[in-house]
């Protein structure tokens, strides 16, 4: 009997532990096609939302909730880029420097460290509107110390920078020039600001934010894709966590202490209720929300297949120090 009790105790205390975790907002309109998004919010009040799939599918809608409208491709035809994989977009992430719109997106195939990292620029954000730069010079090849996809441009005491890669060595930092079209240094000179040393090194999706005195760098870690066909063991699939530091390039620790170079990573979200394997994750200040986590996730209702990931919205909320949903 008292191990029963017991039993039903810890249950307890996980499902508390869990359900947490906030359901995400309400989202209208197109809610699929959103792996991997990068949000932003043009001047005039309009989201536009990338991400992988289609050479780069571009979506607006003048809530952060919808209703999203499909837009067509950001880059049609591709990019300039000489590597397997230039005719398939993917990982976009997108900012404003200057009056200048900058799109950053990975070309590469899955499983390889043949990648490289590109940028298109646009005054407006439109479909039809953006010029493919090829190449930042963040590139990888088989034997290279990192994977150069997942990018995001940062930008920190007036520098700017670029965080990128996903397995082999895990998360990468690397200056940028200004405007942020090239690497301002070898890119073999990029330092490393996260790493998980257990195999298979399960870490990508960088994502920098500053709040306050510290810089959070978000991460996700597991399993991303595929579920509809090799469902990995509970806990293995994507989840966001988060370190921080008081420096842009570190050194990162979690809320425990740990070294974001050692493992460490406070969990921000992860599989709950009908939510499952959320992940490539961002954040953007919304003028009626607030701070939000953007991300994409399976509704384990509907299907578990990429082309069913949905736009996932919380706000995030920074009052003890650390971001929680």
């Amino acid at each position: 009997m008292h191990s029963a009790f017991m039993t039903f105790l810890i249950l307890a205390v996980i499902s508390v532990t869990v359900d947490a975790y906030s359901k995400p907002l309400s989202c209208n309109g197109i809610c699929i096609n959103a792996h991997d998004p990068s949000v932003i919010r043009r001047d005039d009040g309009m989201y536009f939302r990338f991400s992988t799939g289609g050479n780069i599918a571009v979506h607006t809608a003048q809530s952060i909730q919808g209703p999203w409208i499909y837009n067509g491709a950001a880059l049609p035809d591709g990019s300039k880029i000489n590597k397997t994989g230039s005719r398939d977009l993917w990982a976009p992430d997108v900012a404003k420097f200057g009056s200048t719109y900058y799109l950053y997106y990975s070309v590469g195939t899955f499983g390889s460290q043949d990648s490289a990292i590109g940028v298109a620029t646009s005054t407006t954000l439109d479909v039809n509107s953006w010029t493919d730069l090829g190449s930042t010079g963040i590139e990888s090849v088989v034997g290279s110390k990192f994977n150069a996809i997942d990018s995001n441009l940062q930008s920190a005491d007036g520098k700017l920078y670029m965080n990128f890669g996903s397995f082999w060595s895990d998360l990468f930092q690397v200056e940028m020039t200004a405007p942020p079209t090239m690497i301002a240094e070898a890119v073999a000179s990029a330092i490393q600001i996260a790493f998980v040393p257990t195999p298979p090194q399960a870490q990508e999706a960088a994502f920098g934010y500053q709040y306050g005195s510290h810089y959070y760098l978000f991460f996700s870690v597991g399993r991303c894709c595929t579920y509809d066909v090799d469902k990995p063991a509970t806990t293995d699939e994507y989840k966001i966590q988060v370190c921080r530091s008081t420096s842009v390039s570190g050194p990162f620790v979690d809320k425990n202490g740990k070294s974001c170079l050692q493992g460490g990573g406070t969990t921000v979200l992860e599989s709950h209720d009908w939510v499952y394997g959320p992940g490539g994750q961002g954040i953007i200040s919304d003028p009626e929300l607030g701070l939000v986590l953007y991300y994409h996730y399976v509704d384990t209702r509907i299907g578990y297949s990429d082309a069913q990931k949905q736009f996932g919205v919380n706000q995030l909320n920074f009052s003890s120090g650390w971001p929680c949903v």
